[in-house]
């Protein structure tokens, strides 16, 4: 993982200007230091990073994680680990290209590339973000048809409204504060897991020594599992919300934003970090867990959340669904408002548009109809007939097929002296950025190769 500190040489940079912390209640350091209490001042550092933790183990990841342990066992639990600084180094690199630009990586593109790298960049990161949302929308169905004994296709409508009335009528924040405790739930799978009786010496071998197949099926989930966790909504997602972070603290102008102190980078490091953190952690367990009973079963075949649920079994008996039920809901209504606010903030930045979580419908006109668009085209896939759980893992491979060239350009962006000053990347933080493009490209061209070929 990259430090604070690894912003890149000074020499010959152009440094942006920006407005030092006076102080004053418009500063993030003076809100976190004028706190006595040290708890409430560890809170005040989590912010956006901790909501893009949580929103990363979206149905879809969740859906991923399940189908990995249930078909592979512990062979993937390696992945967890060998991840981790990869997401936190490219979420880092997101937050701190909102952060000194000012802008979200949209507006970044506008303003700084051709028009022939913004709009295809757009265009595929609307693609994943809609078909993301509609299965998550899905999953949220399939979550309330565990508790209430309707069918899963009568709740889409209802579902998609409500999440609508509450992302234009209400407040984000408001959605994350709340939806964000539901997905604890998720944690119950790490009891669940001690509860299985798991051989330990085989989850240790597996977790610190790599398995690796060149068959589709391990490629497959290989992609799923980088494309989950490593999401093209989540570099767009990060820098938007950092701007919108700063928007709130009374920065309404450009110039007010535009920079960043040492102080400001190093709480965003840790706030992405723990975000990150949290995030795997529910990774590596829900593929323990369900390595440890369902593979362990022989139910390797994932059909329904019913299925999963089988899952927390060990630990919650009949309650289990009622578990899964609350954290896939949770994630679930956290998650879409991200995937369409994202691809939103994106082609309203992309064409110049008012935009903003923050902004009333009428303000922002387009930015809210591009939201609506997002959702109800997303919600119609759910009238495909497509499986939810095969839904959530083939989305999670879409994303994987589409970051890498997406990562490419946020890579170019995060080097640009023009956009980012003194603060272009450091050593480490180049090495981990590239890395990570490089391993998703290699793992998405290996697996279409391993499907053309047989």
């Amino acid at each position: 993982m990259p430090s604070p500190s690894d912003q890149g040489s000074e020499a010959a940079a152009p440094v942006i200007p920006h407005k030092e912390p006076a102080g004053g209640t418009d500063s993030l350091e003076a809100a976190i230091e004028n706190e006595p209490n040290r708890f409430k001042r560890a809170l005040k550092i989590l912010g956006p990073g901790l909501v893009t933790g949580a929103s990363d183990d979206d149905p879809s990841g969740i859906g991923t994680y399940v189908s990995a342990g249930a078909s592979l066992g512990f062979i993937t639990l390696w992945m967890a680990v060998f991840i981790f600084p990869f997401m936190a180094a490219v979420q880092y690199i997101c937050a701190k290209i909102g952060m000194v630009s000012g802008k979200g990586v949209a507006g970044v593109l506008r303003e700084n590339y051709s028009r022939k790298i913004l709009f295809p960049v757009i265009f595929f990161l609307v693609i994943a973000n809609v078909v993301n949302a509609g299965v998550d929308i899905g999953a949220i169905a399939a979550a309330i048809n565990l508790i209430v004994p309707l069918p899963a296709t009568l709740l889409i409508i209802p579902i998609t409204l409500a999440i609508l009335a509450l992302q234009i009528w209400g407040s984000y924040k408001l959605i994350a504060n709340t939806f964000k405790w539901l997905t604890l739930a998720l944690f119950a799978y790490i009891g669940a897991a001690f509860f299985a009786k798991p051989d330990w010496s085989e989850v240790l071998r597996n977790t610190f020594i790599p398995t690796i197949r060149l068959d589709n099926a391990f490629l497959a989930t290989f992609v799923a599992i980088l494309g989950t966790s490593i999401s093209p909504y989540l570099f767009f997602w990060q820098a938007s919300q950092e701007v919108e972070e700063e928007v709130s603290m009374g920065r309404k102008n450009l110039w007010q934003r535009k920079g960043a102190t040492d102080k400001e980078l190093k709480y965003a490091f840790w706030d992405v970090n723990v975000g990150m953190l949290l995030s795997n952690l529910v990774m590596y367990f829900i593929i323990l867990t369900t390595a440890a009973t369902l593979f362990k079963s022989g139910k390797t075949d994932v059909q329904s959340a019913t299925d999963a649920a089988e899952a927390l079994r060990p630990l919650a008996g009949d309650a289990a669904k009622y578990l899964l039920a609350i954290g896939l809901i949770g994630a679930g209504v956290l998650a879409v408002p991200v995937l369409t606010g994202s691809a939103a903030y994106a082609v309203s930045e992309a064409f110049g548009w008012k935009y903003g979580l923050d902004e009333k419908p009428y303000r922002a006109k387009q930015f809210y109809a591009v939201i609506v668009a997002a959702t109800v085209i997303g919600m119609l896939i759910n009238f495909l007939g497509i499986n939810p759980i095969t839904a959530l893992f083939w989305t999670a491979v879409l994303n994987g097929l589409l970051a890498p060239p997406l990562l490419v350009v946020i890579m170019l962006v995060a080097n640009n002296k023009k956009v980012m000053g003194e603060r272009v990347n450091g050593r480490t933080t180049n090495i981990l950025g590239w890395l990570t493009a490089l391993i998703m490209t290699v793992a998405a061209v290996a697996l279409i190769i391993t499907f053309k070929t047989g």
